[in-house]
């Protein structure tokens, strides 16, 4: 949880760096994003939901916390909207599937994941089958073909000293 999390974190800044929106915020839902996993046990109907009385106390902007309790489809009060939504669900679900396919290299890094490779494992289902493609695609909603999101996705990563697997 904590390797998803600062790759989510990274992820959203560059996204945020790349669409010229606030890095400081972007990063912080990323690395927020699933506080309240391990209390709800991952139930989807409660996921991004429990966790906003403690982001409120802890002072983190609304807008923050808008983008945390919506991406998670399940729970969320309505559909996402925003570009801050959109990114978040796309770009923390990303991760799994680059954890994934790294996790299948024989050198199991990050580094050697091609953008290729990633696009390639989108199409089959069956690979990473809980990762859901859908949110992924939510790219295009902020204004990002498939192939340059996941370039600037595994960018963030690779740039990173943080070992994440």
């Amino acid at each position: 949880m904590i390797s998803h999390s600062i790759a989510s974190e990274l992820i959203m800044r560059r996204l945020a760096k790349h669409l010229g929106e606030n890095e400081e915020e972007w990063g912080l839902a990323g690395l927020l994003h699933d506080l309240d996993v391990e209390f709800t046990e991952g139930n989807p109907k409660t996921h991004g939901q429990e966790c906003i009385p403690i982001l409120r106390v802890a002072g983190v902007t609304e807008d923050v916390i808008d983008a945390i309790s919506m991406h998670n489809e399940d729970s969320a009060p309505k559909e996402r909207s925003t570009r801050f939504q959109h990114a978040l669900a796309a770009g923390e679900t990303i991760s799994g599937l680059i954890f994934a396919t790294a996790l299948v290299y024989p050198d199991k890094k990050i580094s050697s994941v091609k953008v290729k490779s990633i696009t390639k494992r989108m199409k089959d289902k069956r690979f990473a089958a809980s990762v859901k493609r859908e949110n992924i695609m939510e790219c295009e909603k902020i204004g990002l073909e498939l192939n340059e999101f996941v370039a600037l996705c595994l960018e963030a990563l690779n740039e990173s000293e943080v070992t994440l697997l």
